[in-house]
């Protein structure tokens, strides 16, 4: 029923009821949901097949649902590939002697140091050094001014050679008295008198014999030597000072570096095997190697121990001699000390990178006859570079795995390759410029009909 425009509602009037659209009912928006859910499903599913058949299959594996093994009907099922066997490196255990050695933390000391300073006090007129150089004993370093040396040297003498007179003339004047005295015109007391004055003009001429030595002594003083050989520091003061003998630098520092010793530490637990041998008479070889422990940088012998156990580290101290005749040692430099302590014979050495560490312990992996597997714990012993020694748990002739063992478990398969065949390209690589198009290294290889495979 319509209504025209020009007929009007009466106030108060029902208005009448406008002609709605239908809903949708509930199974036609379930339809919509499920659509959706179909579409998003054929997609995952074409995404997956599309993957699988872009994949390359590995040379010698199954294909899917073939039945043969590794495949999904084969014994092996989808876990098939676990029975593959891994290519390994593996290495026979043999039997040699192997170098037991104490390391530890060592520093550089000189023989001998020695701070030049001068003994008396004037002006250093020359220096008579070069900076580095090496000096003997007894070697002229620096001149002081000699010219109050001398003038005291003078004065002594002329002292000397008066009080000489003097003595001389008292000698004379008891000579005179003794004579007199025996012929009684003279009292004894005068003549006991003047023999006093002659021990008394004696004692004044040792007197000054040591004002002259004194003042030759204060000359000497003036050239400054070397005290020790050695090598020289920087210098500490340049000609024309004034220089005292209370000066706190001095003139110039001398080390000695030839020889030259080293100072490091061991643990207390290591004592006993070193005072061993050393109370054998044996003579351990100690090698100073840089902080990397990489060069060598001397070899020497062990000198000597400390008296005493620090107990707050619970270490010793020894000390080492080198003969540094190449002066690769400095004085306060820091080594790395290795002592030879030992040698074990007859020993079971393998690779340290054959040695594994797990949860029980240290352990590797053995290669049976079968070409299987086996963890076999092992206890170790002395290890040096790459090669440890077995203290127990494996013997001679043993083949062990040194590369490989990452995804190794027990009883696995694995096929014994070796270091060349390891880094060769695998058997898909191609060698040569590419054919047909076909990127280098492309997985596949071609028959002799030229088809892909």
């Amino acid at each position: 029923m319509t209504m025209s425009p020009s007929q009007s509602i009466e106030p108060g009037a029902q208005r009448p009821a406008l002609p709605t659209a239908p809903r949708p009912t509930r199974v036609r928006r379930y339809g919509w949901w499920l659509l959706a859910i179909a579409i998003i499903a054929a997609g995952i599913i074409g995404y997956v097949m599309y993957t699988r058949q872009a994949m390359p299959t590995a040379p010698g594996a199954a294909a899917p649902g073939s039945g043969r093994p590794g495949g999904p009907g084969g014994p092996g099922g989808p876990g098939g590939a676990v029975n593959r066997p891994l290519p390994v490196i593996a290495q026979a255990a043999k039997t040699g002697d192997m170098d037991v050695f104490l390391s530890a933390l060592g520093a550089v000391v000189a023989q001998g140091s020695v701070t030049v300073h001068t003994r008396v006090d004037g002006q250093l007129m020359r220096i008579a050094f070069r900076e580095g150089q090496v000096v003997k004993a007894g070697d002229v370093l620096a001149e002081i001014d000699p010219r109050p040396f001398q003038v005291m040297l003078t004065q002594a003498e002329g002292q000397m050679a008066k009080d000489q007179a003097l003595l001389k003339n008292a000698r004379l004047d008891v000579e005179r008295y003794t004579m007199l005295f025996a012929q009684d015109s003279i009292a004894k007391q005068q003549l006991d008198t003047q023999m006093a004055l002659v021990n008394q003009y004696e004692g004044t001429i040792k007197a000054d014999q040591g004002q002259i030595d004194n003042a030759k002594l204060q000359l000497t003083y003036a050239r400054v030597t070397a005290p020790i050989g050695g090598r020289l520091g920087l210098r500490q003061v340049d000609a024309g000072n004034v220089v005292h003998a209370g000066d706190t630098n001095g003139i110039v520092v001398i080390t000695q570096v030839r020889p030259i010793g080293v100072v490091f530490t061991i643990p207390e637990d290591s004592l006993g095997r070193v005072v061993k041998r050393l109370r054998a008479g044996a003579k351990l070889a100690v090698d100073a190697y840089d902080r990397e422990e990489k060069v060598k940088l001397a070899t020497g012998t062990l000198l000597t121990l400390d008296n005493q156990i620090d107990a707050t580290t619970g270490t010793i101290k020894l000390k080492a001699q080198f003969a540094n005749d190449d002066e690769s040692l400095f004085p306060n430099q820091f080594v790395n000390v290795r002592m030879l302590i030992d040698t074990q014979h007859g020993a079971v050495l393998v690779p340290t990178a054959a040695i594994q560490r797990g949860a029980q312990g240290t352990f590797v992996y053995v290669v049976k006859d079968d070409l299987t597997v086996t963890v076999r714990p092992v206890t170790l012993g002395p290890a040096l570079g790459e090669t440890s020694s077995i203290a127990k748990g494996l013997e001679t002739g043993e083949k062990v795995v040194i590369d490989g063992a990452d995804k190794l478990r027990e009883g696995g398969k694995v096929e014994l390759i070796t270091k060349e065949a390891q880094s060769a390209p695998g058997p898909g690589a191609r060698r040569g410029p590419p054919r047909d198009g076909q990127p280098r290294g492309e997985k596949g290889s071609r028959g002799g009909d030229g088809k892909q495979k």
